[in-house]
């Protein structure tokens, strides 16, 4: 399965390069290309490849570009394949690695099993490094070690890619989103990076800073999406908590010490800040439990095995 944007030049190299692997190694397969908006010959060039081999190579187009994550969602959603892999069209991804990444899905039992480019061509300072800081806060959050995030060459067990749901830019989070969603046997596999033979690389800087923001929604929705109260109120009664308390404090030593003015001491202001605070906070955790409770997916819960029941 593999997502582009304007990748008119390496499509027929990279069709060829996986044919001659599957043949090679005697597996069933199927190409699906997910064009995610191209404005170049893209698309031309997916029709003739499904032309001349419609067994084997699909192709979804988007009437505009919405995004890797839109792309792969929408993969997932058409792939049949008991094991799904996924690469970039700008064969800097080896499609050589297919047959290692499919016997770790199979063979070890792994559900999701992710490339490490251990040994990258890209620019240090703008792609290389800010990727090594945004890998070490993932795995520090996550809880999941994995050397590269954010590499497209991965393996899935078809089970997982059927249980997710991948939006917004959360496409280098899918670990993480499989994590949450019950799939914990998560591989790396030092794959191959080759440099860039065609067209030019679609990262920026804002992808970056965007990353870091992602990995804060996606947590709190793993983690608080179904009880949203707990954390809202939590944080709610802890503040409030801290404001009745300097609050109680300071009309105490109001009531011992009257020429004492309490609209002079600081403490009288934070006091009533944080019970302010403390009160929104109880309230966004309301409206959170509100919606939470009105969601068509309130009660979607992922089910791996029943006994005794059809």
């Amino acid at each position: 399965m593999i997502p582009l944007l304007n990748e008119e030049d390496s499509l027929p190299e990279l069709t060829e390069w996986i044919k001659r692997v599957m043949v090679e190694n005697g597996f069933s397969y199927e190409i699906l290309y997910i064009d995610d908006g191209s404005t170049d010959r893209s698309w031309e060039i997916i029709s003739n490849l499904c032309q001349g081999d419609p067994e084997h190579i699909k192709g979804i187009k988007f009437q505009r570009n919405y995004g890797k994550s839109a792309a792969l969602n929408e993969g997932f959603k058409a792939a049949k394949g008991e094991v799904i892999i996924t690469m970039d069209a700008d064969l800097q991804d080896s499609p050589d690695e297919i047959p290692g990444l499919r016997n770790m899905i199979l063979n070890e039992n792994f559900d999701l099993v992710s490339g490490w480019k251990k040994i990258r061509y890209d620019n240090t300072l703008t792609k290389n490094l800010p990727s090594k800081l945004f890998n070490a806060a993932t795995r520090k959050v996550s809880g999941i070690y994995l050397h590269d995030f954010n590499c497209g060459l991965k393996a899935y067990r078809k089970k997982v890619v059927k249980s997710i749901e991948v939006y917004g830019e959360m496409h280098r989070y899918i670990p993480v989103i499989a994590k949450w969603s019950g799939f914990r046997k998560i591989g790396e596999k030092v794959v191959e990076h080759r440099p860039r033979k065609y067209g030019v690389t679609k990262f920026g800087l804002s992808r970056f800073i965007n990353g870091f923001l992602d990995l804060a929604s996606i947590t709190f929705v793993g983690k608080y999406g179904k009880r949203p109260m707990h954390f809202f109120g939590s944080w709610g009664s802890l503040s409030f908590g801290i404001g009745f308390v300097s609050i109680i404090y300071l009309l105490i030593a109001k009531i011992m010490n009257p020429e004492v003015s309490l609209s002079n001491r600081p403490a009288f202001y934070i006091g009533l800040t944080a019970m302010i605070i403390g009160s929104q906070l109880f309230l966004a955790g309301f409206l959170g439990e509100l919606i939470s409770r009105n969601s068509p997916g309130r009660n979607h819960y992922l089910v791996e095995e029943k006994i005794g029941l059809d």
